[in-house]
């Protein structure tokens, strides 16, 4: 399995958490679950997207960051962790 920079393989265990989270609200409305039931797995998978991004926004800054303050260009890296701790916070 190749390692990303995010220390995990491809596909990753978040990422395979969410499909399944997804598969299952889909199953539940394929057979007529009783609606009330559905955002309990809705919000299971919301949550799931939540840690994936928590994964990726520290390999961003264990990697990229890390690697544009040692070697690259101090703004443009700092444009890019204020772009990436925007959008992730704009996960609600």
């Amino acid at each position: 399995m190749n390692e990303t920079v995010y220390g995990f393989g491809k596909p990753a265990p978040q990422a395979q958490k969410i499909i399944g989270q997804v598969q299952a609200i889909d199953r539940m409305i394929d057979e007529d679950v009783p609606c009330e039931d559905i955002p309990a797995q809705i919000n299971a998978a919301k949550s799931a997207f939540h840690g994936c991004g928590k994964v990726v926004l520290e390999g961003h800054i264990k990697h990229c960051i890390r690697d544009g303050i040692e070697h690259g260009d101090a703004d443009k890296t700092i444009e890019s962790f204020t772009k990436s701790v925007g959008r992730f916070s704009n996960m609600g």
